[in-house]
C-alpha cells in the first residue's frame, strides 16, 4: 500500500463523505466513473454557528443525492442560503436548477447561462453568508467558466475540477485552453505562498493537505506532457489520436478520449508559440 503522505499533494485516507475542514462538509454524489473518480463531491460551507449555508455543486441531477444534501444541511441545523458552481460540466452543475427548487436559491456562477438569478461571479468577488467568507478566484483551463473558491478561515481552496484529488485533470479542448490553464495553476500556487492555503477541497477524489505540493505536481506534469506532445510531433506523428496513442500508452485505453482533448489543447499552445 502507498503512503499517502508520499502521493502528490497528500490526499487524506477514509471516507470522502462528511467533515472535511471546521467549514466544509462533503456529501459525494453516486456518479463514480473514470472521469468523475469516486463520484461528484457537492461542498456544504457553513461558518460555525451559523444556521445558513452554502453549497458548491449541487452535481448530477440525481433527485436522492440533492436530496441528501438538503437532509445533510437541515440535520446540522443549517438552511441553505445560496449555491455557487465551479464550472458547468453536467456531473457539477445539471441537479443546480432543481437543487435551487428544493431550497429556494440562487444559483451563482460565471456563466450567466447557469445562473438563477440576477447575480453572477467574476474574480475578485466575496461572497459572505451567515458570516461565512468566500472568494471568487478565476481559474479558467480545464474550461473557460472554472472559478476556485478560497475559504481563507480554513486556508482551504475549493478547485472545482482544476485540481483533482487523485490523478489529473483535462484541459478540455476547444473550451478549454493550456496557456488559460497554467495561468491558473500559478494563481492557485501564490494562494499556496502569500495566503497560507494549504487544503484543496476538489470536486473529485479525497482533500488534499498539501495545497502547494499538489500545484507544483501539475505545473510538472503539465511541463513534462507538453514536452512529450511537442517531441511525438517532432518524431512524424501528425495527428491528435496518434499523439494520444504514443505518448498516452500507458493510461487506460477508456481515457484516452479525454486525452485527445488535452492533446488537441497542447498542440494548440504550441502552435500559439511557434514552437512547432
Amino acid at each position: 500500500m502507498t503512503d499517502a503522505a508520499a502521493l502528490p499533494g497528500q490526499p487524506r485516507g477514509g471516507v470522502l463523505t462528511g467533515p472535511a475542514t471546521a467549514r466544509a462538509v462533503n456529501v459525494l454524489a453516486p456518479n463514480p466513473s473514470a472521469m468523475t473518480l469516486d463520484g461528484t463531491n457537492t461542498w456544504i460551507l457553513s461558518e460555525p454557528g451559523s444556521d445558513l449555508a452554502v453549497v458548491v455543486d449541487p452535481g448530477p441531477l440525481d433527485e436522492g443525492h440533492l436530496r441528501r444534501v438538503v437532509a445533510t444541511a437541515e440535520q446540522a441545523g443549517k438552511r441553505v442560503a445560496l449555491t455557487l458552481l465551479t464550472h458547468g460540466h453536467p456531473d457539477h452543475a445539471a441537479g443546480a436548477a432543481r437543487f435551487a427548487e428544493l431550497t429556494g436559491t440562487r444559483v451563482r456562477a460565471l456563466d450567466p447561462a447557469l445562473r438563477l438569478g440576477d447575480e453572477g461571479l467574476a474574480a475578485g468577488d466575496v461572497i459572505t453568508t451567515g458570516g461565512l467568507e468566500l472568494r471568487v478566484v478565476p481559474t479558467p483551463g480545464h474550461t473557460a467558466d472554472s472559478l476556485s473558491f478560497h475559504l481563507p478561515a480554513d486556508q482551504a481552496v475549493l478547485t472545482g475540477d482544476t485540481i483533482l484529488g487523485r490523478g489529473t485533470t483535462v484541459v478540455a479542448h476547444p473550451d478549454g485552453r493550456l496557456g488559460d490553464y497554467l495561468d491558473s495553476l500559478r494563481r492557485l500556487r501564490s494562494l499556496t505562498v502569500d495566503d497560507g492555503v494549504h487544503t484543496v477541497l476538489p470536486g473529485h477524489g479525497p482533500v488534499l493537505e498539501d495545497a502547494q505540493g499538489a500545484v507544483e505536481y501539475y505545473l510538472a506534469h503539465r511541463a513534462h506532457r507538453l514536452a512529450q506532445v511537442e517531441t511525438a510531433v517532432e518524431d512524424g506523428y501528425g495527428t491528435p489520436a496518434e499523439v494520444v496513442a504514443h505518448v498516452y500508452a500507458d493510461v487506460d485505453r477508456s481515457l484516452w478520449p479525454a486525452a485527445e482533448l488535452s492533446v488537441r489543447a497542447q498542440l494548440d499552445y504550441l502552435e500559439e508559440h511557434g514552437l512547432i
